[in-house]
Parts: C-alpha cells; sequence; structure tokens
C-alpha cells in the first residue's frame, strides 16, 4: 500500500470515510498547517486522542490511535481574526507507521494507506437498521441541517455502517474500533447487534 507524509490533527472524535466533521481552528501550529494545506490543496490526517487534549497543555502526554482517517477540505470560513471554521470529509484510512512532533507541536506521520471498504450490499435482514439513516436524513432536512454528504449509499453496507457509527451514542474507543474494522459486512452487523438490543430497531 502506499505510504506518505501527513500532518496529523488529534482530536476527540473519529472520523469514518465518507463523513463529514466541521473544525474550529485557532492554535497557531493548526492555523499555519490549515492554510498550507488550502493553498497546496492538501489533505491531512484527523487521529483520535488515545490520551491528551486537542489544545496543547504544557508537557501532557499525548498518545494518539494507530489509525486514522485522511481529511480533505470542502470549505474554509475566516470570518473572525485568528479563527477558521473548517468543514472537511473523510476520504481514506491509514495506520501510522512513525510519527514525529515538530517544534510547534504540530505532529506529522509517515503513514500507510489502508484498503477501502469492498463494496457489499448490506443483508435483506438489516433493512430497518439501513432505513435509520434515511429517516434521520429526512428529519434533519426538514430543520434545514444536511448531516451526510450526497450521494447516499444505502445499497452499501460499509457507507450506512459508517454514517450510524457516526451518530450512535457509543463511546469513542468504540467508534474508533469500528472504524478500523477492515469487513463492512461486519461492522454493520454490530451496528445492527447494538440497534436491536437498544430495541432502535425490531
Amino acid at each position: 500500500m502506499r505510504v506518505t507524509e501527513l500532518p496529523l490533527f488529534p482530536l476527540q472524535t473519529v472520523l469514518f470515510p465518507g463523513g463529514l466533521l466541521s473544525l474550529k481552528v485557532f492554535e497557531a501550529r493548526y492555523l499555519d498547517r490549515a492554510s498550507a494545506c488550502l493553498r497546496e490543496q492538501r489533505p491531512f490526517g484527523v487521529v483520535a486522542l488515545r490520551k491528551g487534549q486537542e489544545v496543547r497543555q504544557g508537557e501532557e502526554a499525548t498518545v494518539l490511535e494507530e489509525i486514522g482517517v485522511v481529511a480533505e477540505l470542502l470549505e474554509v470560513d475566516s470570518a473572525q481574526p485568528g479563527i477558521l471554521q473548517l468543514r472537511c470529509r473523510g476520504t481514506q484510512r491509514f495506520r501510522i507507521e512513525r510519527m514525529r512532533q515538530q517544534p510547534d507541536g504540530l505532529w506529522i506521520g509517515t503513514v500507510e494507506m489502508l484498503p477501502d471498504d469492498e463494496v457489499q450490499p448490506p443483508v435483506e435482514t438489516m433493512h430497518e437498521t439501513v432505513r435509520g439513516p434515511a429517516n434521520a436524513i429526512a428529519s434533519l432536512k426538514g430543520k434545514g441541517v444536511e448531516p451526510f454528504e450526497e450521494p447516499y449509499r444505502f445499497d452499501n453496507a460499509g457507507w450506512v455502517a459508517n454514517r450510524w457509527c457516526e451518530i450512535l451514542p457509543i463511546p469513542l474507543a468504540a467508534k474508533q474500533k469500528l472504524m478500523e474494522l477492515p469487513d463492512a459486512r461486519v461492522r454493520l452487523g454490530l451496528v445492527d447487534e447494538y440497534l436491536r438490543g437498544k430495541g432502535v430497531v425490531g
């Protein structure tokens, strides 16, 4: 698989391939990097924090997860001085092989790109689980909110699983494990099992 270098944004969230992420950037190291990514039309990596904070706290240790997702910039708003509002899209998963921290605190990772989910249709017994994101889209659109980016792929188990994982009220570590799973149908199966256990679907 392809190996490359990416600037890394450690966050207390998990980005999924095909997902949307809004970021408010105000630390100098990330302002500079976001501006460079915009100027050069380059992506960056979003990695969940296993330990530490998004905003640097003195000498506090930072531990990142090993697998993250490449983010590409869709929109940048600089309405306020010293603050950038970023809207990003998750694309491909990667595994961090090595990383280093620059003097300004920015992490740079040498990463191996991981294969995309194989496109597989959801199994027929998961019809209600597949319909769930469609209901969420209809409800939120009525409130003027676009939760997911088009095109909607209800015929793709990975797409459906990822959209559910983004909105489920589950711990960060659980979302990370789901994102890492290489088999989309297994991921959707775990989501379906969770929803049935909570009585969300019958």
